[in-house]
């Protein structure tokens, strides 16, 4: 009698605005964001063990300096897994695609696990708001249509959606109505991920998880109409992936990491 090899699911790690700083004590609103991104790193490993793949989508540098994204990739040497590094609007994204070169974290489509990753450039210079220019769509279209029998995650830095947060409302990806109409020819697409919004979001549209996810940093007050940061712990989220494209996914905080946010600064 023979027993079925069961294959085990891909497990994927998003870490995203870490905010890092050229500087060692860099910090936002009274957060080491060094600390803090070791803190969380700390508890992957004590929670999930290895990953097979990292996403870190987008504000990774506060500063956009060299310097910041090579601690970032010494940091994610605790892993021993391949890494892809998306740009936010704290970017700097020449200083950032210089420096992922290096190490090995400039891909912009991976196919691993029975799955295809997609990661998208939302970020526009100067700017706080994402918008994804023609070549980024057409970008996305490509490579869908390259892989029509993949399940697809589809990652950028800006939020595709409306939250309940308003005062983010204007800062999120501004051409939102093309980039659905991409991802709704293709339904394969089974999640949308981003960053930016420095708090958990979770909701279906058309058949298609979207998913966003709290900071390595600094956290906002969900549903607050003005910027307001809340005393919660910094996270990430885990995915663990089927081929077939059923998944299971979780947000866990770093809840031992000690910290004294400064609530008085209305920005960051």
């Amino acid at each position: 009698m023979t027993s079925k090899q069961t294959t085990r699911p891909l497990r994927v790690l998003q870490l995203t605005d870490p905010h890092l700083m050229a500087s060692a004590d860099g910090a936002l609103l009274g957060v080491n964001t060094r600390d803090s991104l070791d803190a969380v790193i700390a508890e992957v490993l004590k929670s999930h063990g290895q990953p097979d793949l990292i996403l870190a989508t987008g504000d990774l540098a506060q500063d956009g300096s060299d310097e910041a994204y090579r601690v970032l990739g010494d940091r994610l040497a605790a892993f021993s897994c391949d890494a892809a590094w998306i740009a936010g609007n704290h970017d700097h994204v020449a200083s950032l695609a210089r420096v992922a070169e290096r190490y090995g974290a400039a891909r912009r489509h991976i196919v691993q696990g029975g799955w295809q990753f997609i990661f998208l450039d939302s970020s526009v210079p100067g700017k706080v708001h994402g918008e994804l220019a023609e070549s980024e769509l057409d970008f996305l279209a490509d490579m869908l249509k390259q892989h029509p029998d993949l399940p697809a995650l589809v990652t950028l830095h800006h939020h595709p959606v409306d939250i309940s947060a308003d005062w983010m409302r204007d800062i999120g990806l501004r051409n939102r109505e093309d980039f659905w109409q991409v991802i709704d020819r293709f339904p394969q697409v089974k999640v949308v991920l981003w960053g930016h919004i420095h708090q958990t979001y979770e909701q279906c549209r058309n058949g298609v998880q979207l998913l966003a996810t709290p900071s390595t940093c600094i956290q906002f007050t969900s549903g607050s109409r003005q910027f307001s940061v809340e005393d919660r712990a910094p996270g990430y989220r885990w995915f663990e992936l089927q081929a077939s494209g059923n998944f299971t996914t979780e947000v866990c905080r770093a809840l031992d990491f000690e910290f004294e946010l400064d609530q008085s600064r209305s920005g960051y």
